[in-house]
């Protein structure tokens, strides 16, 4: 089904699976998988740059606390690009790096799929 090779431990971000066979896909979900990362993601590759109130108004619902977080782990895993374009007032915009913009059907699959499954499964259905 898919290559099974190991991702040999001191190179793997997320420790705890270091040497296991899913550790390709942990590590994976360790970069993208809290709960705003994707969609930042996915607000950046549809906008290209955004400064941070614009970036604030596409997530709807992400506290700016919780977006500068966000924003801060992103660049960490360098996904995400924080440039400065003027000092005073101080404005910073939001770009992806290539290997934010490398996640593009990652992010494109994850929006097939909810499309496709937005509703709740039958038997979820049949038993409410």
């Amino acid at each position: 089904m898919s290559d099974t090779t190991e991702v040999p431990e001191d190179e793997c971000l997320a420790v705890w699976c270091a040497g296991d066979d899913w550790c390709a896909v942990t590590c994976a979900m360790d970069v993208i998988g809290k709960k705003w990362h994707p969609v930042i993601i996915h607000r950046l590759l549809r906008c290209d740059e955004l400064r941070f109130n614009e970036l604030s108004d596409e997530v709807d619902g992400i506290t700016n606390k919780m977006l500068s977080q966000s924003l801060d782990d992103l660049e960490e895993k360098e996904l995400v690009d924080r440039t400065i374009v003027s000092e005073k007032p101080v404005a910073v915009e939001y770009s992806l790096t290539e290997r934010g913009r490398s996640l593009e059907r990652v992010i494109d699959s994850l929006e097939q799929w909810g499309k496709t499954h937005l509703q709740p499964p039958e038997s979820e259905v049949e038993s409410a």
